[in-house]
């Protein structure tokens, strides 16, 4: 399952694990990066979920946070390690 989702983000996660220069990782950045990832979907939804859809200016918060929330969770599950340090910005 996981190969098959990689093949799906494959533009996105070639992107961010090409390269090789070095870099510096810690486990705990791919905790955080999930966990955020967590928090902003689920601001996402529960934006969507809760507006009663009269202004249409709610859609702009939930698309930001959402993809946000996605590329994060994309990233901290599916990733390398130099991908997550990418993400962070972390070098040597």
């Amino acid at each position: 399952m996981k190969d098959r989702l990689r093949l799906v983000f494959a533009p996105l996660l070639n992107l961010l694990e090409s390269g090789d220069e070095p870099f510096q990782y810690k486990p705990l950045q791919r905790k955080v990066l999930v966990f955020i990832g967590c928090l902003f979907s689920g601001l996402s939804l529960s934006v969507l979920l809760l507006n009663d859809g009269k202004d249409p200016g709610y859609l702009l918060p939930v698309m930001v946070f959402g993809i946000a929330g996605l590329l994060s969770l994309v990233v901290g599950l599916l990733g390398t390690d130099r991908a997550v340090a990418k993400i962070w910005g972390s070098r040597q």
